[in-house]
């Protein structure tokens, strides 16, 4: 069976079923075509039983049925067919009638292609800082030591020592891939003796041993951008290990850190701040000031106001990209630890004299 026959030949015509069927319905018309048509029941049916057996043999391999639907699909239905004298060759489509056949024409498309593979992008490397609360709220500047392969400096990246160049890979004579059969098409993979360069190396660079690289430091400047969160990844383009043979550089990701502040926390692009009151400014009512990034602003604390409510103060949280945050304050009555004789003394009275319940509603619980 021959590429060729993938694209000239109808295998589910031949077997009665829609392409879609699935492979027990396949199997099911095999069955009962093969008893018709077999040579024993059948003498005259030797070429139909012929092409009935080949079409089941590849429509019922997953491996094979897939390789045929993508040929069909690429090639058309029948299209090709009339090759050979007079008629259409599909090899002079792709002009490959003098290299290879047509064979070859699924290892451009399935395999790698004929040639040497193009040269690779610099892959990318990552780096870990840590900034300060107040460098991520403000964005900051920072120097980044890093060390990448790049093109050795002695061979300029050649692998081959100065006044010498590589040799022609004797194995994929150049090519860079070497074809291998799979199935019915003919596939493409990277020459292993020259990883697809096409040459070898014979008289090493005593620089880099022949690999055409060698390891450098490099110091570069990341501009890390207000608001950035803990954990947060950087992408930079372009400031990776360099590419080969002139390929683009890789990317540079920088993983943040964001050192934790004694009194300010972070929910998304807000700052969290919990401001302890005294239980008379919570119960009366009190302006109170409240630290913010730039400066202290006056948050006013209404009468009756109780422990854990929040307040929002606009625009004093973190930069976004959709605009600053919030500053959210929230209140935390707290209750003194020991007491002065006055101080028990006015509490005392305040309690003698205080007709607020805070338990009224557990009186009231009924199981």
């Amino acid at each position: 069976m021959s590429a060729r026959d993938f694209v000239e030949k109808d295998y589910y015509a031949a077997l009665g079923v829609p392409k879609e069927a699935p492979a027990a319905e396949v199997k099911k018309s095999y069955r009962k075509l093969a008893a018709e048509l077999h040579p024993d029941r059948n003498p005259g049916g030797e070429e139909r039983f012929k092409e009935v057996s080949e079409a089941y043999d590849v429509l019922s391999d997953p491996t094979k049925r897939k390789e045929y639907d993508e040929a069909r699909a690429l090639f058309g239905s029948g299209g090709l067919r009339g090759a050979g004298p007079g008629g259409f060759d599909p090899g002079d489509l792709f002009g490959q009638t003098r290299a290879g056949g047509f064979s070859d024409v699924f290892s451009g498309l399935f395999g790698n292609g004929r040639g040497r593979h193009a040269p690779r992008k610099g892959p990318d490397i990552e780096a870990a800082i840590t900034l300060s609360f107040a460098d991520a709220f403000q964005g900051v500047t920072v120097p980044l030591r890093l060390a990448t392969r790049g093109a050795c400096s002695t061979c300029r990246g050649s692998g081959s020592a100065p006044g010498t160049s590589a040799a022609t890979c004797t194995a994929c004579q150049g090519l860079g891939v070497i074809s291998r059969n799979q199935g019915s098409f003919s596939f493409a993979e990277p020459c292993r003796s020259c990883r697809g360069a096409g040459k070898v190396v014979t008289d090493p660079c005593p620089g880099c041993h022949g690999s055409g690289e060698q390891t450098r430091d490099r110091t570069i400047t990341a501009r890390v951008p207000a608001g950035v969160a803990d954990g947060q990844k950087i992408r930079l383009k372009g400031k990776g290990s360099p590419g080969e043979a002139g390929a683009l550089a890789g990317d540079l990701i920088v993983a943040v850190g964001v050192t934790a502040h004694p009194v300010f926390g972070r929910k998304g692009s807000h700052l969290t701040l919990a401001l302890p009151v005294t239980f008379t400014e919570a119960a009366l009512g009190a302006n109170i000031g409240v630290p913010t990034p730039d400066g202290t602003v006056t948050l006013k604390v209404p009468a009756g106001t109780r422990s854990g409510r929040t307040f929002r103060v606009k625009g004093k949280g973190f930069p976004a990209k959709t605009g600053v945050g919030d500053l959210l304050v929230t209140v935390e009555v707290e209750v003194p630890h020991e007491l002065s004789p006055e101080e028990r003394a006015a509490l005392e009275s305040y309690a003698s004299v205080s007709k607020h319940d805070p338990r009224q509603h557990l009186k009231e619980v009924v199981l």
